[in-house]
C-alpha cells in the first residue's frame, strides 16, 4: 500500500513539475517574442537619437589608490541609436564606442527600455528606470563580444536624457557607474 502511495506522489510531483516547466516556458518565449516586436519596431520605426558618453567612475570603495590612479574616468566618444516611444516608455537601439577606463577603444551595441514617469505637469521631466540587453567589445577579451545585461537609469527633459548603468564587479575589476548623454533628434 505504501509503495502505491509513493509511486501516486510521485507521479503527481512529476506531473506538475512538468507543467510549471511548460508554464516558465511558455512566459519566456513570450518575453522573447514580445522583445523580438520590440526590437523590429524600433528599427523600422524609431527616429535617431545621439549619444554622448559623459563619464566612468571606479566605485572608491572596490578600488586601490594604485587603479584609480592610472584608470580614464573621461570616456571620450560617441554613439547614434534609434528612439521609439510608447506612450511615456523609451525604447532604443543603440550603438558606441568610447575610451575606456585603460585608454582603448570599447565598443557597445543593442537595445535598451526605461519605464518613465513624468514628474512634472506640462511632462517635460521625466525619471525612468529599466535595462539594456547588448554586447560590448573591450581590448582585454580581445574584442570577442561579451553579452552585457545591464539595469539603466535615466533623467529625461524634452529631448534630452541623462543616462546611467552600473557595471557590477569584483575588487579592482567592474564596479563602475557608467553615465551619458543622450538627445533624441
Amino acid at each position: 500500500m505504501r509503495k502505491k502511495i509513493f509511486y501516486a506522489l510521485l507521479l503527481a510531483a512529476m506531473t506538475a513539475a512538468g507543467t510549471v516547466q511548460k508554464a516558465r516556458a511558455g512566459v519566456i518565449e513570450d518575453y522573447f517574442s514580445g522583445l523580438k516586436q520590440d526590437v523590429r519596431q524600433t528599427y523600422d520605426e524609431g527616429t535617431w537619437n545621439v549619444m554622448l558618453p559623459l563619464r566612468v567612475w571606479h566605485n572608491r570603495l572596490t578600488y586601490d589608490d594604485e587603479h584609480i590612479d592610472k584608470y580614464n574616468e573621461e570616456p571620450w566618444g560617441l554613439g547614434f541609436g534609434l528612439t521609439r516611444y510608447e506612450g511615456e516608455n523609451w525604447h532604443g537601439l543603440y550603438a558606441i564606442a568610447f575610451k575606456d577606463s585603460n585608454d582603448y577603444m570599447q565598443t557597445m551595441f543593442g537595445y535598451a527600455y526605461l519605464i518613465n514617469k513624468a514628474i512634472d505637469e506640462e511632462k517635460n521631466w521625466h525619471w525612468g528606470y529599466g535595462y539594456t540587453l547588448g554586447v560590448t567589445q573591450r581590448h582585454e577579451y580581445s574584442y570577442i563580444p561579451v553579452p552585457l545585461p545591464l539595469p539603466i537609469a535615466a533623467v529625461t527633459y524634452r529631448n534630452f536624457s541623462l543616462n546611467a548603468t552600473y557595471v557590477p564587479g569584483v575588487k579592482n575589476d567592474g564596479n563602475v557607474l557608467f553615465t551619458w548623454l543622450r538627445i533624441d533628434l
